[in-house]
């Protein structure tokens, strides 16, 4: 088993070499690190990857270099990759950068609605339930844009916001059926991501009526540990080759890899 998400102190977590000695260590096949990105040019995005250190973008040859020295004594396939955020007026600035960084292959997340992550639920707990279910909906406004793009081999975590309590259980099934038609027709592919299945919210992405109707539409997937840590990789991979042979998906590798 190969799994496509992991992340390095090249954005928020563990020594690469530590990283890829776990995911040998836990019998995985393949480990791919997408660490994350963001190339915009506002100002809130900014301060962001300035507070939280994610300068992929500044240092992604640096991280080649590391990639490739690891590839030497590694047991293991091990894949250069970028998580990037997505926003859809981005599109140009992204373009540019994965066109010069020539990764294995390109993840594409939707973190941001507006300025605010949809990840803190303090963003969120004041807005009536009309606002709530407004940023639900540009969240996958922005996922559909996303997969229309055709800029990125897998979408990440693509029901993110129901890790987030104010915005859990808002989406609706004309929602998924609207990302799934976008996937069906694209060549991107989502990944099934473990990052919460083992904490106690025990969140799969996509959850169960959502990955219903991605299978519906015969939609192939990825997976993704999301690990940060090493203790998580083998934990999480074996969750995800259970969950998959449980729900009888196709996993396939991100595209550009084939």
């Amino acid at each position: 088993m190969k799994c496509f998400h992991a992340h390095s102190n090249y954005s928020d977590g563990e020594f690469l070499f530590r990283m890829a000695r776990a995911a040998a260590d836990a019998g995985l096949e393949g480990i791919g690190f997408a660490d994350h990105c963001n190339v915009a040019s506002r100002v809130a995005p900014q301060q962001e990857r300035q507070l939280l250190g994610f300068n992929l973008d500044l240092t992604y040859e640096r991280r080649r270099q590391a990639l490739n020295e690891l590839r030497e004594e590694s047991p293991i396939e091990i894949y250069d990759a970028v998580e990037m955020d997505y926003v859809p007026r981005d599109e140009p600035a992204i373009r540019s950068f994965l066109e010069e960084g020539n990764f294995d292959y390109a993840l594409g997340s939707v973190h941001q609605i507006g300025e605010q992550n949809v990840q803190n639920a303090s963003n969120f707990t004041a807005l009536s339930d009309d606002d709530r279910d407004e940023i639900v909906t540009q969240y996958f406004d922005n996922l559909v844009a996303l997969v229309e793009s055709e800029l990125f081999d897998v979408a990440a975590h693509v029901d993110l916001l129901e890790r987030t309590p104010p915005l859990r259980g808002r989406s609706t099934t004309e929602q998924y059926r609207r990302v799934a038609e976008a996937f069906a027709d694209s060549r991107t592919v989502p990944e099934i991501n473990a990052g919460r299945a083992l904490t106690d919210a025990a969140i799969v992405h996509p959850g169960p009526s959502f990955l219903e109707i991605l299978q519906e539409y015969d939609v192939s997937v990825t997976v993704g540990t999301d690990s940060h840590e090493p203790a998580e990789i083998g934990k999480r991979a074996e969750f995800l080759a259970d969950f998959v042979a449980e729900t009888d998906l196709e996993v396939v590798e991100p595209p550009s890899l084939s």
